[in-house]
């Protein structure tokens, strides 16, 4: 089964930034539009962002100028670049395909925006 690992979480204080990495195993994650996604506390895992083989991105209106999603198709990576993180971006943030069908989830990594 392909597997996802997702990193480079952490606590940051609000306005920080962070990167977020993962790294896919699928040999067909050259061709798959891959999504963002983070799932708060108490709350429904919700796509934030995506980015196409060729490296079209769309993101979620709260993200929108703050978050930046890039890919490396040679390496099977797919990044999450988040600047001026606010208290409501906390959240487990995973990666995974943006639709069906999907690869399994990983662990997902853990974003925490607080003073």
């Amino acid at each position: 089964q392909a597997q996802l690992v997702e990193s480079g979480g952490g606590l940051v204080q609000p306005g920080g930034s962070l990167r977020l990495s993962c790294a896919a195993s699928s040999s067909i994650f050259s061709v798959r539009t891959m999504g963002w996604y983070r799932q708060a506390p108490g709350k429904q895992r919700e796509l934030v962002g995506t980015i196409t083989p060729g490296g079209t991105t769309n993101y979620v209106d709260s993200v929108k100028g703050r978050f930046t999603i890039s890919r490396d198709n040679a390496k099977k990576t797919v990044n999450l670049q988040m600047k001026s993180l606010e208290p409501e971006d906390t959240a487990v943030y995973y990666c995974n395909a943006a639709g069906v069908p999907y690869m399994d989830w990983g662990q997902g990594t853990q974003v925490t925006v607080s003073s």
